[in-house]
Parts: structure tokens; sequence; C-alpha cells
């Protein structure tokens, strides 16, 4: 394939430049095609949602409420005549066109005023748009008339997730501000790995990889809705992917052209150059990419069209880093290699360094497979106290006045779940029934059911919870309350907790056989690849305990909090958001393989190659060699990509900078104590049983030299 490439590169380099230039050409208008939907099919919330936004003019549904509250001074009362004709008047005038609300002073329900009389809390739904952040309309004039307004002589303060968030129509940042972070990032490691001008090489193979895929998911978009969370994936881990991919080649073709010694003026040299070099990372950057797409087949078959345009983009990412190292790389390196190769000097094959590390692990790999293994298990043991839901409210503010409303609203003991609300849709006739059933369940706090809430003989009733919807208590809650209203034929129950619920369901309800399917596909093209049923194995083994303990290491940062005000400025959020456990596995699972995947290809080719001199002890010299000549190469190309996910935890999206700890977190777990330790450690100890593959003769491969490098004939 390569020769064939290089015999036609005009064509070739041609086709990559349109692509580029359309991709790039294209790229704003194919982000403003993205969608914010997050839609469950066929589940009972997703049709309670389409209920409300069907005949409520957009409003509520899984669109948390704005909320206002006011304390009035000592003397006064929320309930007193005055004050409540002024909150009548002020909530009146906030709730837009089309909106609905709710507060004591349209209802006298006295859930929405405190204990002592003196606080008061109002809901109000305005009519949400399709985007990221659902009240960019109608917030910034709300705003405007809640700071301007007094009660009592009390200021009126405006809070609630959508403000907390972050989500309230602020400024937007295309991912451009995050990928050139990474980039520059990328090419501080490149300089010093190649010492040279093929530093630039890598990172020109992902400038022409991310604006072709981005060409691509445009074509998706015209055929399903893809979510907007993949303009940074494809920006940020496409640039990943395709440097390390990139990387692998250009290392391989350094080695190629200082075995030949040539100066670079014979065609046929750097032909030749070029040619063994894809024959042998070619092939196992071609592997490489398989397995990571192999594992974002998983969120393929997820019946969850947001997690699924998710799972179409990250298949698209390493299959066209791929396609560019194969065809654009090797033209660029017969042309231009040898002139970006300055200063030329002689650079080592293989890292001392890791060959040192290599030396220590082959000759104690029992006491290095223990205290290695033991370490990620510790790292991995938090899992167990994973808790799935959204962040806790109380956790999204940032410091300043929303957040101080916010907790004066929890401490008048409105309950945590106002912010969240289920939003339960019911006949007129039955509601007031309905609210007091549901009002008095345990755990529930409040509960209104305004007459004006009413729409085509159905009203809605909310509800909400005394602790977070995330929480134990507040999930519990939620189910109670979703069991109490589903008892009468024709509720249905929607609103954010109880659409988590059917996410939740329809995510991890099949989720054993989706790791099966899996792990089988992943085993088979391993096996066939490095000619062995033990390696993949252990690789799958390995590469779960990683993906594991990148999940605990969210769990003590995020959901407990130890780091994240220091890193990120922010508390503790209580509970990892749904959809991120199942993305980071799909992502990391194959990210985590590529590396497996380039040691292992090393250790082989040593394998075979020694074995080809009738060489009998193998092991040990293979994992040497294997990890001193990669060694250097995977901790550069782990250190990119955790750049990479480093810029894309600067997003201002809580969700995206969770996701984005939890990927850099498994790549420098994976790239140091998996594939630094414990896989030498472990290849040692197998011995000559990991090369086992059933074959008609029941033998080991042998290999051959041929000008494309080692291939096996079985004898």
């Amino acid at each position: 394939m390569t020769r064939w490439v290089l015999a036609h590169r005009l064509p070739v380099v041609l086709v990559w430049v349109v692509l580029t230039l359309v991709g790039g050409a294209l790229s704003g208008s194919t982000i403003e095609k993205l969608s914010f939907e997050s839609r469950l099919p066929d589940k009972p919330a997703q049709e309670a949602n389409d209920t409300l936004a069907q005949r409520f003019s957009r409003t509520g549904g899984k669109n948390a409420p704005l909320l206002l509250v006011v304390t009035v001074p000592d003397g006064a009362t929320a309930d007193g005549e005055d004050v409540r004709r002024a909150w009548g008047d002020l909530i009146a005038r906030v709730t837009p066109r089309g909106g609905r609300s709710v507060s004591y002073a349209n209802t006298g329900d006295d859930s929405l005023v405190s204990g002592d009389k003196r606080t008061t809390v109002a809901l109000v739904y305005p009519p949400a748009n399709r985007t990221n952040m659902p009240y960019e309309q109608s917030l910034p004039g709300i705003r405007r008339t809640v700071e301007q307004a007094k009660i009592a002589g009390a200021p009126v303060e405006l809070t609630g997730q959508p403000v907390l968030s972050g989500r309230d129509g602020g400024a937007r940042r295309s991912p451009v501000h995050e990928t050139l972070i990474g980039a520059l990032g990328a090419l501080v490691v490149l300089a010093l790995v190649f010492t040279s001008g093929l530093a630039v090489v890598p990172l020109l193979m992902a400038a022409v990889a991310i604006p072709a895929t981005f060409l691509l998911v445009r074509g998706i978009t015209g055929v399903t809705e893809v979510s907007f969370i993949v303009q940074y994936l494809v920006a940020l881990i496409g640039l990943g992917i395709a440097i390390d991919y990139a990387l692998l080649v250009v290392t391989r073709w350094r080695e190629e052209r200082q075995k030949q010694g040539a100066d670079g003026t014979d065609p046929a040299a750097r032909r030749e150059a070029v040619v063994r070099t894809l024959a042998s990372a070619g092939r196992a950057v071609a592997l490489s990419g398989a397995t990571v797409a192999i594992s974002l087949a998983a969120l393929v078959v997820l019946p969850v069209p947001f997690l699924r345009s998710v799972g179409y983009a990250g298949l698209l990412i390493p299959l066209v880093s791929v396609a560019v190292a194969l065809t654009l790389l090797p033209v660029l390196l017969y042309s231009w290699g040898d002139k970006l190769d300055r200063p030329r000097r002689a650079h080592r094959p293989d890292s001392r360094m890791w060959g040192r590390i290599a030396g220590v692990t082959t000759r104690r790999p029992a006491l290095t497979a223990v205290i290695s293994g033991a370490l990620l298990l510790a790292l991995a043991a938090p899992v167990l106290a994973l808790r799935l839901g959204q962040p806790a409210t109380v956790t999204l503010a940032q410091g300043g006045r929303p957040a101080a409303a916010f907790q004066r609203i929890v401490d008048a003991g409105f309950g945590e779940g106002i912010a969240r609300p289920l939003e339960v849709v019911v006949d007129a006739g039955g509601s007031d029934a309905m609210d007091s059933r549901l009002g008095g369940l345990e755990g529930v706090a409040g509960s209104v059911a305004p007459a004006d809430w009413e729409h085509g003989g159905q009203r809605v009733v909310d509800v909400w919870t005394e602790a977070d919807p995330s929480a134990g208590a507040g999930r519990d809650t939620v189910t109670a309350v979703m069991d109490t209203a589903g008892e009468t034929p024709g509720t249905l129950v929607g609103g954010g907790p109880a659409q988590d619920a059917d996410f939740i369901d329809a995510v991890y309800g099949s989720l054993g056989l989706i790791l099966v399917f899996v792990a089988l596909l992943t085993f088979v093209v391993l096996a066939r690849t490095l000619r062995s049923v033990v390696l993949p194995l252990k690789a799958l083994i390995l590469n779960a305990l990683s993906t594991c303990a990148a999940y605990g290491v969210v769990v003590l940062v995020w959901q407990e909090g130890h780091g994240s005000e220091m890193l990120f400025d922010t508390p503790a959020i209580g509970a990892v958001t749904i959809w991120i456990p199942m993305a980071v596995f799909a992502f990391l699972f194959g990210l985590s393989m590529d590396y497996e995947v380039f040691i292992l290809h090393r250790i082989r080719e040593t394998h075979l190659e020694l074995t080809a001199k009738g060489v009998r002890e193998t092991v040990v010299p293979s994992v040497v060699a294997g990890i001193s000549r990669t060694g250097r190469l995977v901790t550069s190309a782990a250190l990119i990509l955790f750049l990479a996910f480093t810029a894309l935890g600067s997003v201002p999206v809580t969700d995206v900078k969770v996701f984005a700890t939890a990927l850099a977190a498994g790549v420098i777990i994976d790239a140091t104590i998996v594939r630094g330790l414990l896989t030498p450690a472990l290849i040692t100890l197998l011995g000559r049983s990991s090369w086992w593959f059933p074959n008609a003769s029941g033998r080991l491969p042998v290999t051959s030299s041929s000008a494309t490098g080692p291939r096996v004939r079985e004898r």
C-alpha cells in the first residue's frame, strides 16, 4: 500500500488538501448544526417532557426553573398583604410571555414561604430554546428587572440551576482556544523528542485530520442529531490521537534512516525507509485505530441519541487519523523528511532510562507486579462509592450572589430539590388530590399545583425533594414520587430527576452485553494480529483496571472534592454526571489500548527476530528491548494526550471538566503504572506462554526477514 501511495504522491496530497480546506471552511457552520438535545426516545420521562413542551410553550420539563428569593426585614412577613401584592407584581413582570411561574402571591401555598415567614421563593419557567443555554433570550431582561427590584426594602435575588451552572446566556467559546493551548503544549513535547524540524510533522498531520473529521461530522449532521460536545472531542482528542499516530511513524522512520546511514540523496533508499517504516509502525497504527474504534462502538449501540452521536464522531477521529498517518505522512517523509530532520545528529533508538526500568522489572517481576498492582487497585477502590446523577446544585456555584441566594433558600428549609423539581402531568380533575398525595410523601419538601398551569384538561404539579435529587435520600424520594404518581392511569412524571432515572436505565441497563461485545471484538483483533491468546487477555484485564482507576480519581477529585477547588475552583459536585462513565470507558479503553499495542507490537518484533536467529531465551530480551524502544515514545504520546485533555478541562462546562479529568488521569496512569511497570512484569512472569497461539502445528511461529520487515511463517 505504501508503495502505491508513494507512486501517486500528487493525487494523495491533493485529496487531503481539498478535505482540509473544505472542512476548515465549513467548520463554523458545522458547529452551528450541532444539537443541544439529549432525548431518550420511548422513555416515560421523555414523553412527559414532550407533553410539557407541546402544551405549555416549551416551559419546564428537563429545563430547571429560575428561582427568585427575598428575605424581608425584621418586623415584616412574607405573607403580609403589602409584601404579597408587591411580590405578585414582580413575578408577573419577570415571567416572559408564554412562560409560567408560581409564587405564594398567586397560590397562597405554604410550601413557598419559610417557617419563620420572612423568606419566600418563586419558581419561574421561561420558554426555552434548544441550546445549551435554554434561557439565553429571556434571562438578560429578567436579570435587569430583578436587580432593580426591592420588596419591603429588601433586595430580590436571582438564582437556580441555570444561573449557577453557567448556562445563563454567557459568552460562547469555540474549541479553537483550547485546541491552540493543546497544540502549543504538544509542540514543546515534540521539540524535546525530535530536537529538529520533524517536531512540526505530527502537528501538520493533526492540522489535516481535524478539519477532515469535521467535514465528515457535517455529513452525519444531515442524517442524525450530533451533540455539541463533539466539537471539543474532535478538536482536542483528534489533536492528541493524530499526533500520537504520527509520532509513532516518524520515530520509526528516523530509526530506519539511521540504520541506512543515508544522506537523503538516494530516492530508492528514501522510498525503502518509508516502506519499511509503514510495514512495522504503520501496522501498529492501524491496529491501534481499530481498537479505539471498537471501544467507541459501545456508544453507537446505546439507545441514547446523544451518546450515539458522540460514538459516531468518536469513530471518525481514529479512522481519519490512521488514514492520514498511512497515506499523507509517508509522502511527507519521503519528500521532506530528510530536509526537516535538521540539525542531523545520531539518535539512540532506545531509551537508557526506560531500559533500566525494564531491567529492574524483569529482574524482580513478581515484586514489581505486586507493588504496581496494589497501587492500581488502591486508585480504583474509590469507584465502589461512585454515585451517578447530576451534580448537586449547591456545588455548581462559583461564589457570588447567586450562590449565597441559593444557600439562603436551603437554610430557610425549602429543600435542595427545589432547584430541580419533578413535574407531574395529571388530569386536571385529580390535580389537587395528586398534589396532596405527593406533598405528603416522606422526603418531599413541597409541592404546588397552580390553577393557571392547566391546558387541554391537564395540569402540572411540581414536587421537590428535601435532599438533592442526585443524593441517595433524594433519589429514593424521586423513586417514591414516580411510583406513587404512576398508580394513577394517564399520569406522566417529567422534569430533570425523572429523566435522569430513565437515562441511567437506558445507558446502563444493558451494560454487561455491551462490555462483552467490546471485549470479544477487541480480543479477536488483538489475538489475530499479535498471534497470541494470552497477551490480549492480559491487555483487556489491565485496561479494565486502569479505567476503574480513572473512575476512582474522578470520585476522589469531583464527587468527594479532594482537589477540585484547588484545580478547578469548584467544590465537590456530589455525583458524577450520568453519561460520563460510559463515555470515559469508550474513549479511555481504546486510547489505553493504543499504548499496549505500541509496546506489544515492538516486543513481538524483537521476539520474532530473536527466534529466527535461534535464540532460545527471548522473553526478557524482548521485553527490555520493547520497553526501552517504546518507553520514550509512549511517555511523550501520553503527555501530549494529557495536555490535550488538560486543555479540554478549561471548557467552561462542569460536565466536560469531569470528563477531561477522567481521560487525563486514565492516560497518565496507563502510560506509567500499567504499561511502564505492570505489563513488562507480567509478560516476564508469563514467559514463553505469552506467545501461545493455537495453530495447525501447535508450535510458536518463527520469522524470515524481507525488505518489508519481519514476516511470520509456520514451521
